[in-house]
């Protein structure tokens, strides 16, 4: 039928509003083509076919539904049920019949423009009651030269409505049915022009009529759900009716108006969405510049940026200039970075403000005595537990650092926001804290902890939305030790072979800028991201491989080109471990005065991300993987980075000397039993002054260890000297020191050009060679009474001593571990 003539107000005549102009001129025609769009009948027709505006209509043969549930309309899905629920292939091929059929037809009667009265009987009133007047079919009824077609009656005076009158009645069909009903609930007359106004319009099927809204709003909503669909945004109908719906009834000017607590909680989310992405409409970063809050949007990040926190004129102007400065020279978290260096300056600002008369406000006035107020400030907030050491330390470097950045910039120059500033109003080396010691050491995991983590990888897949991308993520974060945003970032290609056929991963390291790096991986690895590989390119035929990501997102993403975001991943992981039963791990505990061990929980909240980054480098390190090619896998730039991130911390190693100085031996072998209290301590104190260089133990000689292992009379020969030590930590060493005697031995003996007397001094004794045995078989003996879980935990305890241990090798083999086998289901 030919739909109502009233058109809407055209773009561009609102002389009062010139955003809604702008927005309509931002609407594509293209766009505006796809709904079938017109300003003659200001409804929206959803294709039924579109990836992203589509809803797919009910399978049943010749049904205009859309469907909901089981692919049936909820007509259809009721009659289905009504039918004893037949196969649904069968139901859908089945005779309709003369089933219900929604919207609303011309009269058939060729060139009448008056609505039909139903489906059953598609003829307008006047021609049904000349029809009923007559004994004939419809087909015979319609040929008759004395049926003629009729003008139409009109529109239909509701605002939203499209639909034609059917009668002297100012309403269609349904609005006069709903006029009726709204009377006898006791509408007066009087609202009868609001109701007008505000009433839905009565929609089939994938209408959604804007008629009724302002000028303004539609342009909104255009403009809104175009954006949307350029984002990946999936806009369903039902929801944007009820959200017109809404919206005709609160008349409000713009969907900046609305109050979230006025609109359903469905609908609630796309207006969100749709006042946002219509915020970010004309947004440049010269705009936002001189504004207090900024929308990353006009930058190209997501987020924002807040300055509203710095007090004083003067540092807000200079923080601004600095972030618009910084903001391209950044990588990755780009605004999340910056706010933290904000931050910093907020406290800062916090400080001026407390405790200056003017508040900070006089930039002449400051001093170096307002740089101590706010260092002594961040102590107290430090020691009152507001603010971490770490914290504190990065706040005053950051100040540092940026404030000089500043004025670097020329922000201290006449006519710039900082012109006056003194140069003693500056933070120096000296005022900076102590660093917290060992910040990134021992935030790997426990083997254990480890195992049963990737025991349960399988549960991750059914968590939540993106669960098999969550899942693989985490397992490649654990065998490749890559960062969050490096493993999210993977392309659907990032795996290659070398030329010898092993494999590598191909990813961009963003912290440091270095693209195309490559790591060796092992094959159950590659198996892992190749059987991502076929998920992905099976959800996403049509889009090219090298525009694919490996983890790409399942919202927002019709064509896999978005991937999943370190923040996302984060939130899904934490989520998980907190879902998984506690983590058992041995734990040495003191009862009743004496160290024992028992199965403790692990802290959950040590399990992030990040720690299966520390965790590849200390498994690396603790296989005995030389420093500099540890520093080349961790694509560190500098080797104390690398060094930091397996740097055993002092708390750590307390509790391992504890472990190990329990099994303690003499020259002779024999086990020493002293009180645990007595012993610990004095095995801290004596690796508080540092271990002599012995090859195979520690020296308790006072003169020996004053002069640093270099006071000894019969160096070489510890096994035989009363002062001499050893734990289960030096076996390796033992058995190496062993095996390098007999060599030795047998070196001398075959020897054809020394004289006797030479070979004689030269060969090592028999009875050293027996002390040390008897040694190696005491230790041993010593480890075999221990229990399964007392020998892990022993073994766990001699692997941390030796990282931490700062002896002279003298020229010693060096024993090389193997990787622990974290998932015996496959290698690492």
């Amino acid at each position: 039928m030919t739909l109502n003539v009233v058109r809407l107000q055209p773009p561009g005549q609102e002389a009062e509003d010139g955003g809604a102009a702008a927005l309509w001129a931002a609407v594509d025609p293209e766009f505006l083509a796809v709904f079938g769009w017109s300003l003659d009948t200001g409804v929206l027709f959803f294709p039924a076919d579109h990836p992203l505006l589509g809803t797919p209509l009910c399978r049943v043969q010749g049904c205009v539904q859309t469907s909901v549930a089981r692919q049936l309309c909820s007509g259809c899905r009721l009659r289905w049920k009504q039918a004893g629920e037949p196969p649904l292939e069968q139901f859908a091929e089945m005779d309709r019949g003369n089933w219900r059929q929604a919207g609303v037809e011309d009269c058939s009667v060729s060139g009448c423009q008056r609505p039909f009265s139903s489906w059953r009987r598609p003829l307008c009133s006047t021609h049904l009651a000349q029809f009923k007047r007559r004994d004939v079919t419809l087909e015979e009824f319609l040929t008759l030269g004395d049926v003629i077609a009729l003008p139409a009656f009109g529109p239909c005076e509701v605002s939203a409505c499209h639909r034609y009158r059917d009668g002297l009645s100012p309403y269609c069909h349904a609005h006069r049915e709903r006029w009726r009903k709204a009377v006898a609930r006791g509408l007066s007359e009087d609202d009868e022009k609001r109701w007008r106004r505000t009433t839905a319009p009565v929609s089939a099927n994938n209408e959604v009529s804007l008629r009724g809204l302002p000028d303004r709003v539609v342009a909104e909503i255009l403009y809104g759900v175009q954006a949307r669909t350029r984002e990946g945004l999936h806009t369903t109908q039902f929801l944007l009716r009820t959200l017109a719906n809404r919206l005709r009834e609160l008349e409000l000017p713009s969907l900046t108006a609305v109050d979230p607590a006025h609109v359903s909680r469905g609908t609630r989310g796309l207006c969100s969405s749709l006042v946002t992405l219509v915020g970010r409409f004309g947004l440049t970063p010269e705009g936002e510049r001189t504004k207090d809050v900024w929308s990353g949007a006009a930058f190209g990040h997501a987020g924002r940026l807040g300055f509203t926190a710095i007090h004083q004129p003067w540092l807000r102007a200079a923080a601004k200039e600095w972030a618009f400065f910084s903001l391209p020279q950044r990588r990755g978290s780009v605004m999340s970075s910056i706010q933290d260096i904000l931050s910093a300056f907020t406290l800062l600002s916090e400080s001026l403000r407390l405790q200056r008369e003017d508040h900070g406000d006089d930039i002449r006035a400051l001093n170096r005595r307002d740089i101590k107020a706010f260092t002594n400030r961040l102590a107290f907030l430090h020691h009152s537990g507001n603010i971490s050491a770490r914290r504190r330390v990065r706040v005053v470097r950051y100040v540092r650092t940026h404030l000089a950045r500043m004025r670097s910039l020329g922000l201290t120059r006449p006519g710039q926001p900082l012109h006056g500033l003194p140069d003693d109003f500056a933070i120096l080396a000296e005022d900076i804290p102590d660093d917290p010691e060992d910040t990134e050491a021992g935030k790997d995991l426990p083997a254990d902890v480890m195992r049963q983590i990737c025991e349960q990888l399988p549960s991750m897949v059914g968590q939540a939305r993106n669960g098999n991308e969550n899942r693989v993520a985490a397992e490649l974060l654990i065998d490749t030790g890559r960062r969050p945003q490096e493993i999210c970032q993977l392309r659907w290609d990032c795996l290659k072979q070398d030329a010898d056929g092993q494999h590598v991963l191909i990813y961009d390291n963003y912290k440091a800028n270095r693209h195309g790096r490559r790591l060796p991986i092992s094959q159950a690895t590659a198996g892992v991201i190749t059987r991502q590989q076929e998920l992905i390119r099976a959800d996403f035929p049509s889009t090219p491989t090298d525009q694919l990501m490996l983890l790409p997102t399942r919202v927002a993403n019709p064509h896999g080109i978005k991937p999943i975001t370190p923040g996302w991943l984060s939130g899904r992981h934490r989520e998980w471990i907190r879902s998984l039963p506690e983590f058992l791990v041995p734990t040495r505990v003191e009862m009743d005065g004496l160290p024992v061990t028992q199965m403790m929980p692990f802290d959950k909240s040590k399990i992030f991300l990040y720690a299966y980054r520390h965790t590849y480098c200390q498994r690396h390190a603790d296989a005995g993987v030389a420093v500099d090619v540890l520093r080349a896998l961790m694509d560190h730039r500098r080797l104390d980075t690398t060094q930091a991130y397996y740097r055993v911390t002092e708390q750590r190693r307390r509790e391992a000397v504890d472990r190990v100085t329990e099994i303690q031996f003499d020259r002779h072998g024999k086990r020493i039993w002293r009180q645990a209290k007595e012993l610990l301590d004095s095995e801290h104190a004596r690796r508080a002054v540092g271990e002599v260089a012995v090859p195979y133990g520690v020296c308790t000689e006072p003169s020996n260890v004053a002069a640093g292992g270099h006071d000894c009379p019969v160096r070489f020969r510890c096994v035989g000297c009363g002062h001499f030590r050893t734990d289960v930590s030096y076996l390796p060493d033992l058995e190496a020191y062993l095996a390098d005697l007999l060599r030795n031995r047998e070196r001398i003996a075959a020897a054809l050009d020394a004289d006797d007397w030479a070979k004689a001094e030269a060969m090592p004794s028999d009875e050293e060679i027996h002390r040390v045995r008897r040694l190696i078989k005491r230790v041993k003996d010593g480890l075999d009474d221990l229990d399964a879980n007392q020998r892990a935990e022993v073994e766990e305890a001699v692997s941390v001593v030796r990282r931490g241990r700062q002896s002279v090798l003298l020229g010693m083999p060096r024993v090389r571990q193997p990787l622990p086998d974290l998932r015996p289901e496959r290698p690492l």
